[in-house]
Parts: C-alpha cells; sequence; structure tokens
C-alpha cells in the first residue's frame, strides 16, 4: 500500500508562494526605482548637465530654500495634527509629537519605498495606542479623500487660471495638438464607456471571486472614510481649516523656491502673472498629479512634470530641470533629517514602554502594562 501524500497544513497554505514573493517585491520596491532611473535618464538626455549646474551655482538663494525645507516640516505638523481629529473619534488619542513623527517617518519611508510609509504609519499607531489596525487604516481612507478633493479644486483653478498659457501650448507645440485630437476623437470615449461597462459586468457576474470582493471591500471602506468626514467625525470646521493650511503650506514651498532663482523671480514682476501667483500654482498642481507615477519620493516624474509647467511660461528645459532637482533636493534632504529623528524619537520611546519592572517575591502577581504617552 502506498503512503498517504502529505497534505499542506494550514500554515504552509496560506503561506506565499516564491514567485507571488518575487512578484511583490518588483512590484513595490524595483519597480518604482526602475521608473526614477529611466525618467532622471530621460530627462538628462533632453538637457545639457554641465549647463544645469552652471545654473545651480550662480544666483540662487539658498537661505530661501532653507525656509523652504521649514515650511515643509510645518505642513507635517499641521497634517498630523488633522489626522489625530480622526483617530480621536474612534479612540486612538495621540499627543501632537507622536502624530507628527507618524508623518515625518510617512514621507522619510516613501523615499525609498514608495507608498510603504501610509502602511508603517498605520503600524505605529495601531501598536503604540492598542488600536486595531483595520481602525487605523479606516481614518487614512479619509485622510487621503480630503486630499483628493483638494487636488481636483486646485486642478480647475490651475487650468482657469492658466487658461492662455495652455493654450498657447496647444497652438504652438504638437504634443498639445496631439492631446486635444485624442480628446476630441469619439473612439476614446466609446472605449471608455465599453470598459465601464465590462468592468460592470465583471463586477457583477464573479460578485464571489476573491479578487472581486477585495475591489468591493476597498471602494466601501474608501466611502466610509470619505462619509466619516461630514457625519461621524467631530470638530469638522477645524478639520476643514487645518486642511486648508496643509495646501497653503505646500503651496508655499513652490512659492517661496520662486524667489531662491532668478528666472523664477522674474516671473513673480512679469506682467499678467499675479505676482507669480499663477505660475506657481500651476507647477504645484502638476507636480501633484505627478505623486501618482510610482517612483521614490516622486524623483523623475516630479522634476519633469514641473519643467513642463514652467515652460508653459517661458522657462527653458535647463532652467527648469535645474528649479525642480534643488528643489526636490532640499524636499528630500528635510525629510531625511525629519526621518532620522523618528527613528531616534521611536527608539527611544519603544525601549521605555518595553522596560519590564522588577520582579516581584508574590509569584501570582501580574506585571502591569506600561502606561501609554
Amino acid at each position: 500500500m502506498s503512503p498517504a501524500t502529505p497534505s499542506l497544513t494550514p500554515a504552509a497554505a496560506a503561506r506565499p508562494s516564491i514567485a507571488s514573493r518575487i512578484l511583490s517585491i518588483t512590484t513595490r520596491y524595483l519597480l518604482p526605482l526602475a521608473c526614477s532611473i529611466l525618467l532622471i535618464l530621460w530627462m538628462f538626455h533632453k538637457i545639457n548637465f554641465h549647463s544645469m549646474m552652471a545654473v545651480v551655482r550662480h544666483g540662487v538663494r539658498y537661505d530661501l530654500l532653507i525656509l523652504m525645507m521649514c515650511v515643509t516640516t510645518l505642513s507635517h505638523i499641521i497634517r498630523g495634527y488633522r489626522w489625530g481629529i480622526q483617530l480621536g473619534a474612534v479612540g486612538a488619542h495621540c499627543s501632537l509629537m507622536q502624530l507628527s513623527v507618524s508623518i515625518f517617518g510617512t514621507y522619510a519611508l516613501n523615499l525609498l519605498f514608495p507608498r510603504a510609509g501610509e502602511v508603517w504609519r498605520c503600524l505605529y499607531i495601531s501598536r503604540t495606542k492598542h488600536v486595531r489596525l483595520s481602525t487605523v487604516v479606516g481614518t487614512l481612507v479619509g485622510d487621503r479623500v480630503s486630499d483628493i478633493i483638494v487636488v481636483m479644486i486646485l486642478t480647475a483653478l490651475a487650468f482657469i487660471v492658466a487658461a492662455p498659457q495652455l493654450h498657447d501650448f496647444v497652438v504652438h507645440y504638437a504634443l498639445g495638438r496631439d492631446v486635444i485630437h485624442l480628446v476630441d476623437n469619439p473612439w476614446l470615449w466609446t472605449g471608455i464607456i465599453l470598459l465601464i461597462l465590462i468592468f460592470y459586468y465583471i463586477a457583477h457576474a464573479f460578485s464571489t471571486c476573491q479578487t472581486i470582493r477585495r475591489i468591493d471591500g476597498s471602494l466601501a471602506n474608501l466611502w466610509l472614510g470619505f462619509r466619516s468626514l461630514f457625519t461621524t467625525m467631530p470638530h469638522k470646521w477645524r478639520y476643514l481649516w487645518l486642511t486648508l493650511g496643509i495646501w497653503v503650506c505646500y503651496f508655499l514651498q513652490t512659492y517661496i523656491a520662486f524667489f531662491a532663482f532668478p528666472f523664477t523671480r522674474q516671473l513673480i514682476f512679469s506682467h499678467g502673472t499675479c505676482f507669480g501667483l499663477i505660475p506657481g500654482l500651476v507647477a504645484f498642481v502638476f507636480g501633484s498629479f505627478s505623486m501618482a507615477v510610482p517612483s521614490n519620493g516622486g524623483l523623475g516624474a516630479w522634476n519633469i512634470a514641473v519643467m513642463f509647467a514652467l515652460s508653459l511660461f517661458g522657462i527653458d528645459k535647463v532652467q527648469g530641470a535645474a528649479f525642480s532637482m534643488v528643489m526636490w533636493s532640499f524636499e528630500s534632504l528635510m525629510l531625511i533629517i525629519l526621518g532620522i529623528f523618528t527613528i531616534i524619537y521611536v527608539t527611544s520611546t519603544s525601549s521605555r514602554h518595553n522596560t519590564t519592572p522588577t520582579a516581584s517575591p508574590d509569584p501570582s502577581a501580574t506585571p502591569s502594562h506600561a502606561p501609554q504617552d
């Protein structure tokens, strides 16, 4: 009689295969890195690196770039304080320092591993405050939905105030004309409608499929996070004011950088730019959209988007590359400094909380938990 074939244990069955691990690592880490490298190589293929460095070495106000770094830090602190309103509504009451370092660590980690920062900050708050991870993730959904709404509003505003520059781009550049022809093509919209109908059919025909159920769950969490902003969350007006403060700081980062370079400083005093607010808004919005591209801290995608936005206002490719690379470098330097601070803070506080008390002579005594912040 042949021996029975051993069956997989539940733990072994749940363990991901080697192929799935390789795919996960490639998607999360290698693909963003490759995307950043390719975009940077493409950008420097279009410009002269030595000419860009000559622009960087002459006339740049580095004191203003340091001020920009301080504004970056302030925006992260405000974002942390705003997230604390949502966390408090689900029983996770955090100190301002804990909220701030959660944001510092998020953006610092995203420099190395895109999208990993959001996972880390949810884990950090969940473990520090002993709150279910799914609950913390739900607050993050609402946090991101509010940002999407602001980006949509700013995008509409940018297209309105920069309509003459966008019109000139469409008229004088072949790429602009190609975009218009693509938008006017009825087959494009027919294809989009067909894709929506196909997705709708698949979602209903295979509603029991695990992948479809996962997508449905993600969409449901997105809706619940959005709805909580207007229903269950307290201090709604404070949340709105903090949201405004975050995005004002984001815009100020770009606007302050305009003063640091002689060619963008000219835009501030040029006729029809509203003291540089219009080109600053356009560069800021284009840069915000580029962050959807999976790259390390927006490297490559953000630089090219800002270069294109500045070109609408007469800034050449070399100057645009110098502006974007210097601004990105100073922003990244600030994130690295904040990341180091986060490591020191998290390490010191976790070691203090994990210190066990001296053993009691009574063997039945139960050690007490370390106090929370």
